[in-house]
C-alpha cells in the first residue's frame, strides 16, 4: 500500500528544491514534532547516490537514520528513491504562485496507515514553514 501527503508552498520551485536537497536546510525542517530533530544530513543528489538524515529525540532517548539511494532525479520536478526496501516519490509541481510538493511512499507494517500519514504530513508541514520563512 502507498500513502500520499502533499502541501502547497508560496515560493519559487528553485527555492523549494534547494531546501529539500540541501543538508543544512534538511536539519532545520526534518522532524515531525518539536521534541525531535535532525542533527545531521547527507545528500549525494544523483542516481545511485545516497542520502541519510539522522533523526533523534531531543532528550537522547532514541534515534534512527532515515537513509536510502536515489533511483531517479529530474531537477526541479522529481526525486525517486529507495529506503529499506520501500519506494519514495517526491514531486515538485509548479503552480500559480508556488509549488505543490507531493510525497508518495510505501507504507510500513509497524505503524498504522493513519500514524504514518500524520507523521509524514507533519514533517512536510514543517518543511513548508521553513521554506516560507526564508528571505525572498
Amino acid at each position: 500500500m502507498q500513502i500520499t501527503v502533499e502541501a502547497k508552498l508560496a515560493a519559487p520551485v528553485e527555492t523549494v528544491w534547494a531546501a529539500w536537497t540541501t543538508p543544512a536546510d534538511i536539519c532545520q525542517w526534518n522532524a515531525a514534532s518539536d521534541d525531535w530533530h535532525t542533527p545531521r544530513a547527507e545528500v549525494d543528489l544523483r542516481v545511485g547516490g545516497r542520502f541519510c538524515s539522522r533523526m533523534e529525540a531531543r532528550d537522547g532517548s532514541m534515534g534512527f537514520d532515515f537513509a536510502g539511494t536515489y533511483t531517479r532525479i529530474e531537477p526541479l520536478r522529481l526525486i525517486e528513491s529507495e529506503f529499506g526496501g520501500r519506494q519514495l516519490r517526491v514531486e515538485f509541481i509548479a503552480q500559480d504562485g508556488g509549488v505543490l510538493v507531493r510525497e508518495t511512499f510505501d507504507a510500513e507494517e509497524t505503524h498504522s496507515i493513519e500514524q504514518q500519514r500524520e507523521g509524514w504530513q507533519a514533517i512536510l508541514d514543517r518543511f513548508v514553514r521553513h521554506v516560507e520563512s526564508k528571505p525572498a
